[in-house]
């Protein structure tokens, strides 16, 4: 059975208990539930794995992260997540295996991922794909690509990076 119905089945139960708590008056536990109405709300729209693959990467634990995305079903995740969830696999794929990081990559853009910088994140790993497979106009496009969508420059440094291994083929291309 998916999780996700059953996450919905309990945080409605807990927001119809918490209800049943407002109308019969006891004010201090329905406030409680409330609280406990909301953290499980939380839980049924994030999937708490996902929470831990990115703790993980944050602190650079990649071996951990790695182990909690093999944990996660994609299938059992909203869209928005499967997208976020391949990006993750995709980057941490990248320094064994390129098809495979490639592949992944190439999912998360298709299913789609809410903000312009973890959309520009993506292009960036593929150009940086691109460019160990020698395909140097692809890797261009993808750059230029990544650039327009960093507008708050957040991967700045990392943009450079992969420009002067573009250039310089040489360069060993690894993805923070």
């Amino acid at each position: 059975m998916d999780t996700r119905i059953i996450k919905g089945i309990i945080t409605l139960g807990s927001l119809a208990f918490t209800v049943y708590l407002y109308v019969t008056e006891y004010w201090g536990s329905a406030i409680g539930m409330t609280l406990v109405t909301i953290v499980l709300g939380l839980t049924m729209l994030r999937s708490i794995r996902m929470i831990f693959v990115f703790f993980n990467l944050q602190q650079q634990k990649v071996d951990k992260a790695k182990k909690w995305l093999g944990r996660i079903n994609p299938n059992h995740l909203w869209k928005r997540q499967q997208g976020y969830y391949y990006f993750l696999l995709g980057s941490t794929t990248m320094e064994t295996n390129l098809t495979e990081a490639e592949r992944h990559l190439r999912k998360a853009l298709s299913i789609g991922l809410r903000k312009d910088h973890d959309k520009a994140a993506v292009k960036l790993n593929l150009a940086a794909v691109a460019s160990a497979k020698r395909r140097t106009k692809e890797a261009r496009m993808l750059l230029a690509e990544a650039k327009k969508l960093d507008k708050k420059g957040m991967l700045r440094n990392d943009i450079k990076m992969i420009e002067k291994a573009i250039k310089n083929p040489r360069v060993v291309h690894q993805r923070r």
